[in-house]
């Protein structure tokens, strides 16, 4: 259940900096307006929040994310932009996934 609970907060955490960037890049790329801007700070700012709900220490919880951003990365560009990733993409997602495994729920003594 806690790692469940990791994954899931990992997941959320990502939706929101990769959505709020998102907006940002709407609004300077594509001209939205300063609305959408605003609205992804606040999601941005949500972003700086959801790590905090880790168990894990700051260090370790950033290293993982990194991991878990990219395999986020690669799907939101594929669900949201309709890039179809290539097998290098899923190749260096799986990898990244590894090291997440590793970083967060690998067995420590104490």
């Amino acid at each position: 259940m806690e790692i469940a609970r990791s994954l899931a907060l990992f997941v959320l955490a990502g939706l929101f900096e990769i959505g709020g960037g998102y907006l940002m890049w709407l609004t300077i790329r594509d001209d939205k307006p300063w609305w959408v801007a605003a609205l992804g700070a606040v999601v941005l700012v949500g972003y700086g929040v959801i790590p905090t709900l880790q168990d894990a220490n700051f260090g370790r919880v950033y290293a993982a994310y990194g991991g878990m951003f990219i395999v986020l990365s690669v799907l939101w560009g594929w669900q949201i932009d309709r890039i179809v990733p290539d097998r290098y993409d899923i190749i260096g997602a799986a990898i990244a996934m590894v090291g997440v495994a590793v970083i967060m729920y690998a067995p420590r003594s104490t």
